[in-house]
């Protein structure tokens, strides 16, 4: 073989070996899986200080796997693409998020689950799971969280206050997944909360926000927004990215039909409790009360009470929810829309 040869070999092998490392030595930071028990949505949201490149051309938005219908599941710290198809084949095979992530750790691709992070929820007819893995070999500061419908997981943070803040803006803000997923992410904007972008001014170089339907066609989701800044880009950045991924969901919501709206009047809901302790919902401001359902959540998503509307002024038995507790309420109408929801204390 001529010197030229052996070197064009000898590039092309690095050039392979170098692409083959990158996937899985990239860290991928934090982010949120979630389901919409009611409508079926699933959703998945993340930032990170991976910006946009030739592996990663829409930056953190790699790690996102949205399975209409069924589930979402993320591979993030030492991201792989082995595991990651395995983890799909997984949930369309029907394995429970625990077990899928019991089934990752033991068949690693290159068997080294200690740094690797996932986050896996599913539908499960309506009755969500989920379950998230940190390895000790990802990098601080490192956590997750997991509560039956959401997991939130993130590495290389500036602390436990990222995951916190986006815990906390995830269960109190009103509205569709989509918002709340949204807001999850604006809870995680400060600087440095990737504390490799902390150089940037920035929270992270890329995010996105991905959103399906039960029928959505898997290469066509609902809501598919991203935005990364080049992986090259150095210095300041003008604008952090979740602010500009917020600027693109709002424009979103004006140009796409979230749901057809066909009254004029919106929907209100009014709770209130007694002098004896008993609390009650007054349907008198909303529209055919009678066809809808009232479902009632504790602050971590678990369902206190699902029940259908038979009177304008109806009572709820609470009796599972401690004094002064802060609940949620949704009501749906019957093409599993939500018509109001709201937050109340008992």
């Amino acid at each position: 073989m001529s010197k030229l040869k052996q070197l064009t070999a000898a590039c092309l092998f690095m050039a392979g070996f170098i692409l083959t490392l990158s996937p899985i030595f990239a860290q991928d930071t934090f982010s949120i899986v979630a389901i919409d028990s009611i409508t079926g949505e699933i959703g998945s949201a993340g930032a990170s200080c991976v910006g946009s490149s030739v592996t990663y051309p829409h930056g953190a938005a790699i790690l996102s796997d949205v399975i209409p219908g069924i589930g979402a599941i993320h591979t993030q710290a030492a991201w792989s693409p082995v595991n990651q198809q395995n983890a799909h084949n997984w949930m369309i095979q029907g394995l429970p998020p625990q077990q899928i992530i019991d089934s990752l750790v033991a068949h690693d691709a290159n068997n080294t689950p200690a740094t690797r992070q996932y986050g896996i929820v599913d539908y499960h007819g309506g009755h969500p799971r989920s379950a998230a893995f940190t390895g000790a070999g990802c990098s601080n500061y490192k956590n997750d969280t997991a509560n039956i419908f959401y997991s939130i997981q993130g590495n290389i943070l500036l602390g436990q206050q990222i995951l916190d803040s986006m815990q906390s803006h995830f269960l109190t803000t009103p509205g569709t997944l989509a918002d709340r997923l949204m807001s999850a992410l604006q809870g995680a904007k400060v600087i440095g909360a990737d504390t490799r972008c902390a150089i940037h001014n920035t929270s992270s170089q890329s995010a996105f926000l991905r959103v399906a339907r039960i029928t959505d066609p898997a290469d066509s989701l609902h809501t598919d927004l991203w935005m990364a800044y080049p992986q090259s880009l150095t210095g300041i950045y003008p604008v952090d990215p979740i602010d500009s991924l917020q600027h693109l969901y709002n424009i979103w919501k004006t140009t796409v039909s979230i749901r057809e709206v066909t009254q004029v009047i919106p929907d209100h809901v009014v709770v209130f409790t007694d002098l004896s302790g008993k609390t009650f919902f007054d349907f008198t401001q909303c529209h055919n009360y009678l066809d809808r359902q009232l479902h009632i959540f504790d602050m971590t998503g678990r369902t206190i009470l699902a029940t259908r509307v038979r009177e304008r002024i109806m009572q709820v038995c609470l009796t599972s929810a401690g004094q002064g507790q802060i609940m949620c309420y949704r009501l749906v109408s019957p093409d599993m829309s939500v018509a109001a929801s709201g937050k109340f204390s008992k």
